[in-house]
């Protein structure tokens, strides 16, 4: 029969001198490293695999604990129960529960804080990077900036809001966007959980209007059967060949002012058949592919035709700094003004903007087609859904969206008369 209890309080201090295994039985040892540490090791068998298990130093397990632990082990093994993989299964356990004790106790005013950091560069100027956290500061963080931000809910948001929603419009409307921001950023760092459309809905139901809502003016956009009519009037127009084929160009493609009036030939493919707009130059801050119509590409073929004939002139528009990549440049070589389509259509008489056109585009595509909601959304670079929506919708529809913009142009050019050609 194997001899339990080998070692004693008194050959123990001789043995924890000596480097080696020192057996007290049934799988418990003292380990004595040639370099003098001593720890308990517990080696047993487990699915025909010899594992050794520490059990803690010498110096803060006694030999007694140290049999107990042992013990308890042992009985975990005869339970089918491999002590090491429980010890780790229990530590990841506590991690985690540590991890989310963590997260469950930050704060809105910590989150809004650390979001407002970790973007420092989303914003343009230095000027609405302050505003942005005094605005939360000043009307949200006296409410409910101590409160955990998973604890932040239409009560508190309302509370913040209320007092200035009809008093202070502007100021209450940019709050509540701030709010949800931080409060999406919390549910991305697992902060807090994610809240859908409905929940601001609510929100704003339970507000009302104010003043900033019963103010909003829509930009004028053309009715789509007339888009025709206008179009033959701007090729009509004394508006220079290039400030025409951009304004037909925006058209065609629904993009905004400035996604047109920048557009360099690097973000189109070498057949000019898709457009790729870099993150800097689109609203969102994200990337934005467009399937060009045939007609799209004609007009981007005439505007690198008439490019190539000031070249040969020498001109004015070909020297400039920005010639060289800038499609649509003005006649000193630059990017057009902001108000080039506006006061094209000025002179033209009509009473609509640029950025219309795009609501024109969209309630052509309502009333004319089959093409799903979410398609036509994609189309003019609108976010669609919420964050949870977003995150599982990885896909713009690019290639379903390039018939969708060739039945829009077939539209337009149906009823605009001859189009450009080089």
């Amino acid at each position: 029969m194997t001899r339990h209890n080998l070692l004693t309080i008194t050959n123990l201090r001789t043995k924890a001198k000596t480097p080696g295994y020192h057996l007290d039985g049934r799988g418990l040892y003292l380990r004595v490293a040639p370099g003098g540490s001593q720890a308990w090791i517990l080696r047993y068998t487990y699915l025909g695999r010899t594992r050794d298990m520490g059990l803690g130093s010498l110096a803060d397990v006694s030999l007694a604990r140290a049999r107990e632990r042992a013990q308890e082990h042992r009985i975990q093994i005869a339970e089918g129960i491999d002590p090491i993989q429980y010890r780790e299964q229990k530590r990841i356990e506590i991690k985690a529960t540590a991890i989310q004790l963590e997260q469950d106790s930050v704060t809105f005013k910590a989150c809004a804080e650390e979001y407002h950091k970790e973007h420092a560069g989303d914003w343009k100027n230095a000027k609405h990077k302050d505003q942005w956290i005094n605005t939360l500061t000043t009307y949200a963080f006296p409410h409910f900036g101590r409160l955990p931000i998973r604890e932040v809910g239409k009560h508190e948001i309302l509370k913040a809001l209320t007092p200035i929603w009809r008093e202070k419009a502007e100021t209450a409307d940019r709050l509540l966007q701030r709010i949800r921001k931080v409060l999406n950023y919390g549910a991305a760092k697992d902060y807090c959980r994610g809240v859908d459309g409905e929940f601001w809905a609510q929100v704003r139901i339970a507000l009302g209007a104010n003043e900033k809502a019963r103010k909003v003016e829509h930009h004028p956009s053309c009715p789509h059967p007339q888009i025709g009519a206008l179009l033959a009037r701007v090729r009509a127009s004394t508006a220079t060949a290039t400030v025409q084929m951009a304004f037909e160009f925006g058209v065609l493609t629904a993009a905004r002012s400035g996604e047109i009036r920048g557009a360099r030939w690097s973000e189109f493919d070498a057949s000019l058949g898709n457009w790729t707009i870099p993150p800097e130059r689109m609203k969102a801050g994200r990337e934005h592919r467009v399937p060009l119509s045939n007609r799209a590409t004609e007009v981007l073929q005439a505007a690198r035709a008439l490019q190539a004939e000031w070249e040969a002139e020498g001109s004015a528009a070909a020297r400039g700094t920005d010639a060289t990549d800038l499609v649509f440049p003005s006649p000193r070589g630059k990017t057009y003004s902001d108000m080039v389509f506006t006061q094209l259509l000025r002179r033209l008489e009509q009473p609509y903007t640029m950025h219309g056109f795009r609501a024109t585009f969209r309630t052509w595509g309502m009333d004319n087609t089959q093409y799903p909601a979410e398609m036509l959304e994609f189309a003019l670079a609108h976010l669609v859904g919420d964050q949870t929506v977003r995150a599982y919708a990885r896909s713009d529809m690019v290639e379903k969206r390039r018939q969708l913009m060739e039945d829009w142009a077939a539209y337009i050019v149906g009823q605009a008369g001859e189009p450009f050609s080089e």
